[in-house]
């Protein structure tokens, strides 16, 4: 017997001749029948995995088109990916954006007065001349965020983190900042009247002739 016979002998044993040899074959069907998948699940939406990536932009809610300038006051918008939308002038007073992702979302002059956004994610988002006055933002996330001008009037802050915001001339009178993160916070020419920044960490911040009359635990040195 030659040595190649030799060598191949125990391969054979192993799997057994026909399961060796059908092994190509399945491999091949295998591939063809995740392309078909795949394929279908490019014409069909419906026919596509469930899970294992971010859910799709919400552009269209109860009826809703969501746009600026929009009118869909006391709308349901928890925990919907808005990432990067444009709704400068909507009104979405009273709406509940309970963790929403609103990264890089354009809601400059929007009308979220009274919402809820608890734990909402609005790193890097456009609030310029927003009104929030009566919001609720608890451990809300504005990093970054861009709010000059905003209205946040007796707006709840607590433990939200507003490290880096630029937010001149924003009003925040009787605001409760409890514990919240105002590192970095560029806040010059604001209203902090009635504020409360108990536990606040206020390190950098800039309050450049903001008006503090009331304010509690805010910074007297400025």
């Amino acid at each position: 017997m030659t040595s190649r016979k030799k060598a191949l002998l125990p391969s054979l044993a192993g799997c057994g001749l026909v399961l060796c040899m059908l092994a190509p074959a399945a491999s091949v069907l295998s591939a063809e029948v995740e392309s078909a998948a795949l394929e279908k699940a490019a014409e069909d939406p419906s026919a596509r995995p469930v899970g294992g990536g971010e859910e799709e932009r919400a552009t269209s809610v109860n009826g809703c088109t969501l746009a600026p300038r929009v009118t869909c006051p006391n709308l349901d918008l928890r925990h919907r990916n808005l990432r990067g939308l444009a709704l400068a002038g909507a009104d979405l007073h009273g709406a509940n954006l309970m963790r929403a992702d609103l990264r890089n979302a354009d809601l400059r002059g929007a009308n979220l007065s009274g919402a809820i956004l608890d734990g909402a994610d609005l790193r890097t988002a456009f609030l310029q001349g927003a009104k929030l006055s009566g919001a609720r933002l608890r451990g809300a996330n504005l990093e970054f965020a861009r709010a000059t001008g905003a209205d946040f009037t007796g707006t709840d802050l607590t433990a939200a983190n507003l490290e880096a915001i630029r937010a001149d001339k924003i009003n925040l009178t009787g605001a409760s900042l409890e514990g919240a993160n105002l590192q970095e916070a560029k806040l010059s020419l604001s209203n902090l009247s009635g504020a409360n920044l108990d536990g606040a960490k206020i390190r950098f911040a800039i309050f450049q002739n903001a008006l503090m009359t009331g304010c509690k635990s805010c910074p007297s040195d400025w």
